[in-house]
């Protein structure tokens, strides 16, 4: 069965996107990326040569990236085998929203929860091994 591994990343909407990031990065330390977010590597705890990442990151309030939801937020999920989970999701009847993605640093699909919450689910390519060089 093909399955959630953790926490990808948590996006939410901001009024200002600029004053939000200066705040977080002022009072909290974060550094944010070129992208506007910020991720954290962690090793995983059964291959601990393996680095991966959770990211983090505010949108701005007009964003429709989180569409169809009404919420200030959406969560993204780190899976698997993302493939097996998009044909489990439409066997018990959960529709995806919108097409899945493939990109350099993963696949992408995306659906709603039974609250209305837009979930992204991401099966990560590229992830660093420290013996990889």
């Amino acid at each position: 069965m093909a399955k959630v591994t953790g926490l990808g990343g948590l996006f939410f909407k901001a009024e200002d996107t600029d004053k939000t990031r200066e705040w977080y990065s002022r009072h909290l330390g974060i550094p944010f990326t070129e992208w506007g977010g910020w991720g954290w590597e962690w090793r995983h705890r059964d291959d601990p040569e393996h680095v991966g990442r959770t990211e983090w990151a505010p949108f701005k309030a007009d964003t429709e990236y989180m569409n169809p939801s009404d919420k200030p937020f959406m969560m993204n999920f780190r899976v698997d085998d993302l493939d097996a989970l998009i044909e489990q999701l439409k066997t018990a009847g959960v529709e995806l929203v919108g097409e899945p993605e493939s990109h350099e640093y993963g696949k992408f699909a995306w659906i709603m929860d039974p609250n209305g919450i837009k979930i992204e689910l991401w099966e990560p390519a590229g992830e660093v091994r420290d013996d990889a060089g």
